[in-house]
């Protein structure tokens, strides 16, 4: 049997005043899968929801210039002669506070002349505060984490402090993060306390684990990042990122904890990760611009999204995002656009292609736009989703233009 690929489409549009939003979602056939599809139930989740049973399996490596890129930026690193140690700072790695070592060992290693790294030695577990590495630094600089950092069990080390944070990066040039180490949230007692688990308390942000705010020239790869306070990793107003070998996890019922947030960034590649959270696997926001995730697999979680966008009656614009080869897999979401309702919305120019898969609602494909600007220019190709047991599916549209290629299934809604 020739290898297949199990994809989800499932888009949910609402109304939005004066967005504009330009992204391509496609998925190769070629790469092959090692699990059986199973059954996923869906009775939690909300009618106009699709669920996904698609596959994970193994990724294959293309190099290409990012790559290129990052393998003599390493060598630069390891042949720098300034290796800034944690431990040489008073961090113990035996789960004590180590942040002010941390602290210490970044302003020498960010103060450095020439390139530095700054280690964090393996088998090591150090336990962190809220911290934060700030630039601009006068040489590059690599964070090399081999051992574990895992974040205070306590809320109140937040207290007087920007709660929505646990390490954030801020106005950093030519970072390099990475190392195949550990990043460990913590974030039970999070969730918890989150008015999601339990209703009778109010709402509150959680801290976001890993925030890369105003960056340049950026590499973050080869980590395991669990159990995030929520969002596991954020990149906001950033420029030229390239994120890969990200393995990202929490329980499916962690509340808020996306895998990867993107805002505000342009030019930011995404490659060869691996995520399974409690919501969605990839948030893509308002200010991004070339945005290209491949080879992704996802799953538990929401699927991958555009939004949400338009809060408040603020305006967004997005444009050119791409996901090329995406498997998703016990998801209550594959790909979707999501929008707040408000005056007016501009959605075009957004193609699908080569999605296969299985949806656990009867609605695997939907639009729902704007009555003032109908969604248009939008590409259904080569689609081809069943119903969890083999049933047949359906699909709903209100107030979208679109064109079929090839074979779809189900059958696109009457224009």
């Amino acid at each position: 049997m020739a290898p297949q690929k199990l994809l989800l489409l499932s888009l949910v549009l609402f109304s939005f005043k004066s967005l504009f939003c330009h992204s391509r979602l496609d998925e190769d056939s070629t790469l092959g899968y090692l699990d059986d599809i199973s059954s996923y139930g869906m009775a939690a989740y909300p009618s106009y929801y699709g669920a996904v049973h698609g596959e994970r399996g193994a990724i294959a490596y293309q190099p290409n210039r990012f790559v290129l890129e990052r393998v003599a930026r390493v060598a630069r690193f390891r042949s720098s002669q300034n290796v800034v140690n944690v431990e040489d700072y008073g961090a113990k790695g035996d789960g004590t506070d180590g942040t002010e070592a941390f602290e210490e060992a970044w302003k020498e290693a960010c103060s450095s002349s020439t390139s530095a790294v700054l280690m964090v030695p393996e088998n090591k577990n150090y336990l962190l505060k809220p911290i934060t590495f700030s630039g601009p630094c006068k040489s590059d600089v690599s964070l090399m984490i081999k051992g574990t950092i895992e974040a205070s069990s306590d809320q109140s080390d937040w207290n007087g402090k920007n709660g929505r944070h646990w390490i954030l990066f801020s106005g950093i040039q030519n970072l390099y993060v990475g190392g195949g180490g550990n990043i460990n949230g913590n974030g039970k007692i999070w969730w918890q306390n989150s008015c999601k688990i339990n209703k009778s308390l109010p709402c509150k942000n959680a801290p976001t684990a890993l925030t890369f705010y105003s960056c340049d020239k950026l590499t973050v790869e080869n980590l395991n990042i669990k159990d995030s306070q929520q969002i596991h990793v954020s990149f906001e107003r950033s420029t030229n990122v390239d994120v890969s070998s990200l393995t990202i996890t929490a329980p499916e019922s962690s509340p808020n904890t996306d895998g990867i947030h993107v805002t505000e960034t342009k030019n930011i590649r995404v490659t060869n990760c691996v995520i399974g959270t409690g919501d969605d696997c990839i948030s893509i926001e308002s200010g991004s611009q070339n945005v290209n995730a491949t080879n992704i697999v996802c799953g538990p979680g929401h699927g991958i999204s555009i939004g949400s966008l338009g809060d408040h009656g603020s305006k967004a614009q997005l444009s050119n995002v791409i996901v090329d080869t995406a498997q998703l897999k016990g998801t209550t979401n594959g790909a979707r656009i999501k929008t707040w309702q408000t005056s007016a919305v501009e959605v075009s120019n957004v193609m699908y292609k080569n999605f296969k898969g299985t949806s656990a609602s009867e609605v695997a494909i939907k639009f729902d736009c704007s009555t003032t600007v109908p969604c248009h220019d939008i590409i259904l190709q080569d689609i081809d989703l069943a119903g969890g047991d083999g049933d047949a599916t359906t699909s709903l549209c209100n107030h979208v233009n679109w064109t079929k290629k090839g074979n779809v299934i189900p059958l696109p809604c009457a224009k």
